[in-house]
């Protein structure tokens, strides 16, 4: 699956790339250049290999610790009605931002903000220098054609980049040329619809540059046309969508021209299904991710390619997150930071394949290579497992080269379903998208996908692909963003919290959650004895064989307490609670400015014309 080795380009284009690529340092102003980088830059794009050199080095940004590798993926998206990152009180680091209280000194915001401006600047140098090259109109058929594919990867990923500091940081700084050593430094805020139109632009002319997959040669990471179409329907969905401004959530007039744009090229993509389509196993798709082998449907038209074991090429993915394990001898350990809201395990119907594949409720206790139950209250996110390594790792590794997806098929087909929806109301192709998914989540059970689906206006097909997104992606860092475009992300913070109560107190819809659950342990794997939709027995001991772990019953007072701000002293259920903040959005106020991210401090200090976000 490794062809294009994050490992081995790294080795091959590091030195070129010092000098050609004009590359930011975490330990200076984002956007400074070393002074001899202009010296290279001819000879790099003078032949194929040296500008093909060039833009994978440009793709190295996207891996490692200080992006996808782990803060992108598994700190930044959280917390949601999904999933909680690192629970605890708010501090300084990662939990300051799941909790909505992020600081503008945080190193965790600081050096992913440089890298990605990295990612920017390494794209610049090639978007510029490839077109100048005499090759790239007077050479070979193969030389232009490989040319004009480096400069749509190029575009492809400047627009990646950007897409993820305007979703993060709002109206950041826009360059669109190389970094010189005589430009003027002090970049103001650019307007972020502005940018996205330019960005949605510039990957209309990489999709006529980049081929599909079948054209591409050898199956890897490196981008072809689906990625560059179904990323150009995501930055218009985001376009179109609601932005903070201020303290205000708003959309932009023009905004079902951007739906426009976002069902036509789902509704392209959807007419290539020998280039992508969905695995008929929800299953198969994260066992192999986790197994490292391809998937045959080549449903994931856009991933991070992740190797080397090391903090700059590698990922924690399934170290960071996934179950917890303990030392044991035959599956090494992990950290289990990221815990599912309990109510989220409800949100999945008992038939829904999904669940069991993105939720995990076990763990390995120390020492051990079994299973073992966990309580409600501290159940892992399961897409990104150690124990689904192959071969097994033990050990104390934190990088298992797990890829990150950053785009699958049944995206494309759940965004056209929803711009569709925005444009049409509900139609029978918009339908289709959406039960396509739907079914296959329930194993290919078409009737049972259909059971109490309402799509009967333009409101219930809406709601339904708001709750067949949160079904579908879970854990892959999309719920939050989501939620923020839909102006969704306060509501459902609320109401999520407002269930998390009814829970506690056994009322509807929760009525049937068991106070406990009991299990057994069959070669290794952890064996329910009792449906998770029936309430607990009259005798609650333990039946012989079984252990017994809190279901429903660590759903406390406490933990609803900890929903609250840190210091708010709450009353629940005649239980006076004085909240650490230790749970789920615990800081989250609507209003406070907090959906993004602040600057950078480091960057306001090196740049005067840029101005902190609101509400820092």
């Amino acid at each position: 699956m490794k062809a294009f080795n994050f490992t081995s380009r790294k080795a091959t284009v590091a030195a070129l790339l010092a000098g050609a690529a004009g590359l930011a340092s975490s330990c200076k102003s984002y956007l400074e250049i070393e002074p001899t980088a202009l010296t290279t830059v001819e000879a790099t794009f003078s032949t194929v290999s040296g500008a093909t050199s060039a833009v994978l080095g440009a793709y190295d940004p996207l891996s490692g610790d200080n992006t996808y590798g782990t803060r992108l993926s598994m700190y930044y998206p959280y917390d949601t009605d999904e999933l909680i990152g690192s629970s605890g009180t708010f501090d300084t680091g990662r939990r300051g931002i799941a909790r909505y209280k992020a600081f503008a000194s945080n190193t965790e915001i600081i050096n992913p903000w440089n890298n990605l401006y990295q990612g920017v600047e390494r794209a610049n140098v090639c978007i510029k220098n490839i077109p100048q090259m005499a090759l790239y109109n007077g050479g070979t058929s193969a030389d232009t054609a490989t040319l004009h594919r480096l400069y749509g990867e190029a575009l492809t990923l400047r627009a990646q980049y950007y897409y993820e500091l305007i979703r993060n940081w709002g109206d950041v700084p826009a360059q669109f040329t190389p970094s010189a050593s005589d430009q003027n430094f002090s970049l103001p805020n650019a307007d972020r619809n502005q940018t996205l139109t330019t960005l949605i632009a510039d990957l209309a002319t990489a999709e006529k540059l980049v081929p599909y997959r079948t054209n591409a040669g050898i199956n890897n990471e490196r981008i072809t046309k689906g990625a560059v179409k179904a990323l150009r329907a995501r930055l218009a969905l985001q376009r179109g969508g609601y932005a903070l401004f201020g303290n205000t959530m708003t959309r932009q007039a023009d905004y079902l021209d951007y739906y426009r744009i976002a069902r036509q090229e789902c509704a392209e993509l959807m007419a290539q299904r020998s280039q992508h389509t969905l695995n008929p196993s929800f299953s198969d798709l994260w066992r192999g991710i986790n197994e490292q082998r391809r998937d045959a449907a080549n449903e994931i038209l856009f991933e991070v390619g992740m190797a080397g074991s090391t903090a700059t090429g590698d990922s924690k993915l399934g170290y960071y997150n996934g179950p917890r394990l303990q030392n044991s001898p035959v599956y090494g350990s992990t950290q289990g930071a990221v815990t599912v809201v309990p109510t989220y395990f409800y949100a999945f119907d008992s038939t829904d394949v999904r669940r069991d594949i993105t939720i995990a409720p076990y763990q390995f206790a120390s020492g051990s290579n079994n299973q073992s139950g966990v309580a409600l209250n501290t159940i892992y996110d399961g897409k990104f497992r150690r124990d689904w390594h192959n071969p097994a790792l033990p050990g104390t590794n934190n990088y298992l080269g797990y890829n990150w997806p950053l785009i699958r098929f049944a995206d494309v087909l759940l965004m056209f379903a929803e711009a569709d929806n925005e444009l049409n109301g509900p139609t029978t192709a918009g339908r289709a998208a959406l039960l396509e998914v739907r079914t296959r989540g329930f194993g290919g059970n078409a009737a049972r996908a259909a059971l109490n689906l309402n799509t009967g206006t333009k409101a219930d097909m809406f709601n339904a692909l708001v709750n067949e997104r949160l079904l579908e992606f879970g854990s892959e860092g999309i719920r939050k963003y989501d939620l923020l475009r839909w102006n969704l992300l306060a509501q459902k913070i609320s109401d999520t919290k407002a269930a998390l109560n009814l829970m506690r107190q056994n009322l509807a819809p929760y009525q049937n959650v068991p106070q406990y659950q009991y299990y057994r342990v069959v070669n290794g794997a952890i064996q329910w004895t009792r449906s998770f939709y029936r309430p607990s027995p009259a005798n609650t001991t333990a039946p012989t064989g079984t252990t017994r772990v809190n279901w429903r019953q660590s759903i406390d007072a406490a933990y609803v307490g900890n929903l609250q701000p840190n210091g708010t002293v709450v009353n629940v259920g005649g239980t006076s609670v004085n909240s650490t903040g230790a749970g789920m959005a615990a800081e989250y106020v609507p209003g406070a400015g907090k959906e993004l991210l602040p600057i950078p401090q480091t960057t306001l200090d090196t740049d005067p014309a840029i101005k902190q976000n609101f509400g820092y």
